[in-house]
């Protein structure tokens, strides 16, 4: 396979652009040269043929060539097919590489170079703040305040492997390396035939997992972004703002006058995201926080052995600090324990001592959690840290001895690396949050108050006696008679994860977990219901004298366009509450609200739903100030714009003003975590710009009055109007025409997506109902996106603006202003060309006349591509551009460059599901639907589609 000399002129922007052809052409030539040398000659035959006949097909439409290529696709048989299709993903797979290699290639010229950096680095942020007036106190105040942290999820939208993905970060160094112009000839062959094993291997190995993955495969799967990339990257993110503050911020005389605290932190779902998931249980729960912490403290033994060789300081010649003698001397009996066999170890070089000491200490650590791993569950080695408060104290005990004897730049190398890690990771790795849906704390605590003749029927009490009821309980000091014996299977294992939350603080670090957030909360009794069940394990209460405990952060999550509306009334009533303040208080004194992007989405489509979400933020931060709370929002995006996805520093700062205080969550799911954090370059470039994005947005919020952050009244005036028309178009496509739901489900892989193993995570809430609310949100999306409509995400822009210009059509002008100044309205509006340019309707009419019910498909997607045609045309207007992605033509010649070789896997994928369908029509399966010879092949039609297009769900 080769792009040699099919590719369209001009794909590329001139910065480099015939360098990352160069490049596609060489791994593409590679895929063809495997193929030739390892498989049978009518599988490269049969890609060639696709391959140039799509790429004329492309540059020139032809029916009858259309016509003949698919002829030549249903004369394959499902052996020949599967391999097509592979050749095609490993195409894609090294596409991706070879387009992020090049991206960091070009930022790495920039910094040689001395150029200005690109906009979102620390150097031009820091330079346009200080040229702004921006001064060192107000920075060291805002950076201070900072907390950026990711949550990685295990929602089910990451196709690759992650052997693949070891088997690809091999490709992008070797890749990288042609980079080197000091490269001789024969180096250079070198390379390329490593390059050349390596597509072999990946040639040889399955890209689609054959087994369903489990809870804890996924966690391994987590796991492995922090060993491979992230535990490298954040130290050298964090030295890469150093060197800006210095650069921008010190004095001549070089007086460091910022300091840059550790602000970046990592949470997770994996293991603890029980919403819809009957798969996660307590033990397993249990089970990824022990994974978690062996794999930091495993991170922390490599770091201190490495120390142990540089910091081999002589007794004879330095004087290490009271403050350490006075911590080995404190440390005396474990000391005599570390070195039982060698006594006089590294008596003469105080450091390395030190070092071998808290190596030891590491190593009880690791024994414990190994043999309760492994379901021993005997008492601990005493001379294991109690927790990473201890480690950290030594870590800086050193640091702070190098220091006093004149060793500072040593002291910040690779120990300050150290402690960064520790800063950010502690023993828990990443903080797991807790998720359940509202309804099953309610039955359970229906469960217990009827058990315990407090209640009789709680479901039936209105919202006000709910909350009297459980305000009472949780005042009582006393412990409650819970009879656990009596209750309900289902009530126990709620119950039970609130003990679990108890024991694996006290057990691993008080960091273990971060926040409990509740699904489809409707009502303040909702969040309540968790705290009451909380007090049943010890972590909320009130104390003998008054006051109250609280060691559990609770984030209701408002998710549909429902929940939303009744955000600020719901937290209206709780922050009423005396009692509840003050255990928010005691929990940190921080209110976390958690939104939905997905669920609202599909609720109101794009536009109705992200509208929805800017005003709930606003209103909530407005009743947060006026009760003296601190907001803080957990966004819940996915991979799609329709999720809630695109790039982080721009979302970041689409947010209303006032709303981003220095604090910001957010989900990383499915393909973004490899996008993002599959390799270390990657992962720096990508944490910078979203954490730039959270430092602009809240330097907004410190240095600016509010007057002067509020978008124009007649910016929110327009945006009310279109949201509610963006909705009603939305809602007459989705809920209102006859056969929309059947024409979704057999015009998209979505039953079949449901088969493909890559979560363990259910693709419907209830596994029979084929309804619009029951099938998630994921699935919606993915299926959609296969089929190529994308219609989640663009669905009833069009509508909306075409009417609103209607009703105000002297406006256009109103529009193209709020595109230009309003953050939030150009994310949306570019959000919507990514998804315009990444739909084809003419591939997808291929997919509308799998439909059993030819008029109704013909009807709905006559509908579906008026929509298109006028969204995109009021998009272009506003815009001011002449085709989508117009303004970001390194994206468009992304999406351009690969276009011609996703089309055939297209045409393949009907063509499969017609013939898989047919197969379970004619009655030739049995209960099990996996039998069909064409199920594979088109399970590896979604997997090539997903990783050429660059996202899932």
């Amino acid at each position: 396979m080769t792009c040699a000399d099919d590719s369209p002129r001009g794909l590329v922007d001139d910065t480099g652009g015939n360098d990352l052809r160069s490049r596609v052409r060489v791994l593409g030539a590679l895929v063809g040269e495997v193929l030739q040398e390892q498989e049978d000659s009518r599988v490269y035959l049969a890609v060639e043929r696709l391959r140039k006949g799509f790429v004329e097909i492309h540059q020139d439409d032809d029916a009858e060539k259309r016509r003949h290529l698919m002829e030549i696709i249903d004369n394959l048989d499902s052996e020949i097919l599967t391999h097509v299709i592979r050749a095609f993903n490993l195409y894609f797979s090294l596409i991706n590489l070879v387009e992020e290699g090049f991206n960091h290639l070009e930022r790495r010229v920039q910094v040689s170079a001395g150029k200005p950096l690109w906009n979102g680095s620390f150097d031009d942020t820091l330079r346009e703040w200080h040229d702004n007036g921006t001064g060192v106190n107000e920075l060291q105040v805002l950076l201070n305040d900072l907390r950026f942290v990711p949550v990685f999820t295990a929602h089910p939208t990451e196709a690759k492997r992650r052997t693949v993905l070891q088997a690809l970060r091999g490709v992008f160094i070797d890749s990288s390396r042609l980079d080197d112009p000091l490269l001789g000839d024969y180096q250079r062959k070198e390379i390329i035939d490593r390059l050349r094993s390596r597509v072999q291997i990946l040639w040889k190995a399955d890209e689609v997992r054959l087994d369903r993955p489990t809870v804890i495969a996924e966690v391994k799967n987590g796991l492995y972004y922090f060993r491979e990339s992230i535990f490298t990257a954040v130290p050298d993110i964090y030295r890469n703002l150093e060197r800006a503050v210095k650069r921008v911020y010190d004095d001549q005389d070089g007086l460091h006058r910022v300091t840059v605290p550790s602000f970046i932190r990592y949470g997770s779902w994996i293991g603890g995201d029980r919403d819809g998931n009957p798969n996660v249980t307590p033990d397993i729960t249990r089970q990824a926080l022990r994974m978690q912490h062996r794999e930091v403290l495993r991170e922390y033994l490599r770091h201190i052995k490495r120390l142990g060789y540089v910091l081999i300081h002589s007794s004879a010649l330095i004087q290490p600090s009271d403050e350490y003698w006075d911590s080995m001397e404190r440390d005396r009996l474990i000391i005599r324990r570390a070195f039982r066999r060698e006594p006089n170890e590294f008596a003469y070089e105080p450091y390395r001592r030190k070092l071998a000491v808290m190596r030891y200490r590491l190593e009880c650590n690791l024994k414990n959690v190994e043999e309760r791993l492994a379901g021993y569950l005997g008492g601990t080695v005493g001379d294991a840290y109690v927790n990473e408060a201890e480690f950290l104290a030594d870590l800086k005990i050193i640091r702070e001895s190098l220091c006093s004897h004149g060793d500072v730049s040593i002291a910040n190398d690779n120990l300050k690396d150290l402690i960064r890690l520790v800063e950010t990771f502690g023993f828990y790795l990443a903080s797991i949050d807790l998720r359940q849906e509202s309804y099953k704390h309610e039955s359970a605590v229906a469960d217990i108050l009827s058990k315990s003749s407090i209640a009789e029927d709680y479901p039936a009490l209105d919202e006000a006696q709910r909350q009297d009821i459980l305000y009472r309980l949780l005042a009582n000091e006393g412990p409650f008679p819970l009879r656990e014996q009596s209750l309900e299977d289902s009530t126990r294992t709620v119950v039970e994860v609130f003990y679990l939350i108890g024991e694996m603080r006290q057990e691993i670090s008080s960091g273990a977990f971060g926040n409990y957030v509740i699904s489809m909360t409707q009502s303040a009794s909702d969040v309540l219901e968790v705290l009451f069940l909380a007090s049943l394990a010890g972590l909320v209460g009130c104390k003998g004298d008054g006051g109250w405990y609280c060691s559990l952060s609770v984030s209701p999550l408002f998710e549909t366009i429902t929940d939303l509306d009744c955000s600020t009334r719901v937290m209206e009533q709780l922050f009423a509450s005396a009692i509840y303040r003050e255990l928010l208080q005691e929990s940190g004194d921080v209110q976390e609200v958690m939104l939905g992007y997905s669920d609202s989405c599909k609720d109101g489509g794009i536009i109705s739903s992200s509208w929805r979400l800017y005003q709930a933020q606003k209103k909530l931060v407005q009743l947060a100030e006026s009760a003296g709370i601190k907001m803080r929002f957990f966004h819940g995006r996915g991979g799609t714009v329709s999720r809630g996805g695109g790039p982080t520093h721009n979302a970041i700062l689409a947010q209303p003003p006032a709303t981003v205080q220095g604090q910001i969550r957010f989900t990383e799911q499915g393909e973004v975590l490899s996008f993002k954090y599959g390799n270390v370059e990657t992962a720096v470039y990508e944490t910078t710009m979203g954490i730039t994005g959270l430092m602009k947005a809240s330097q907004r919020s410190l240095c600016l009055p509010r007057v002067e952050q509020q978008e124009p009244t007649e910016f929110v005036e327009a945006m009310e109007e279109i949201s509610t028309l963006g909705d009603s178009a939305f809602r007459v496509l989705t809920e209102q025409s006859p056969g929309f739901i059947d024409f979704f489900y057999e015009v998209t892989p979505v039953n079949e997506i449901g088969m493909l193993n890559i979560g363990s995570r259910p693709s419907h809430r209830k596994q029979a109902d084929r309804s619009k609310a029951s099938v998630r949100a994921i699935p919606w999306v993915f299926g959609w996106a296969q089929s190529r409509y994308n219609l989640p995400a663009w669905y009833g822009v069009g509508s909306a603006l075409s009417d609103w210009r209607k009703r105000h059509p002297a406006e256009l002008v109103l529009l193209q202003r709020m595109y230009r100044e309003w953050p939030y309205f150009r994310v949306l509006l570019t959000g919507c060309q990514t998804v315009l340019a990444k739909s084809n309707l003419t591939i997808a009419a291929q997919y509308a006349a799998l439909c059993k019910d030819a008029e109704r498909a013909s009807q709905i997607h006559r509908q579906i591509k008026l929509e298109r045609d006028t969204t995109e045309e009021q998009v272009l207007a506003i815009a001011q551009i002449q085709s989508c992605l117009q303004e970001f033509p390194v994206l468009a010649g992304s999406m351009e460059r690969r276009e011609a070789y996703l089309m055939p896997i297209n045409y393949i994928q009907v063509n499969l599901l017609r013939r898989y369908r047919l197969d379970l029509e004619a009655g030739r399966s049995t209960e099990d639907t996996r039998w069909s010879r064409w199920l594979d092949p088109l399970l590896r039609s979604i997997n090539a589609l997903a990783v050429g297009r660059r996202n899932t769900g």
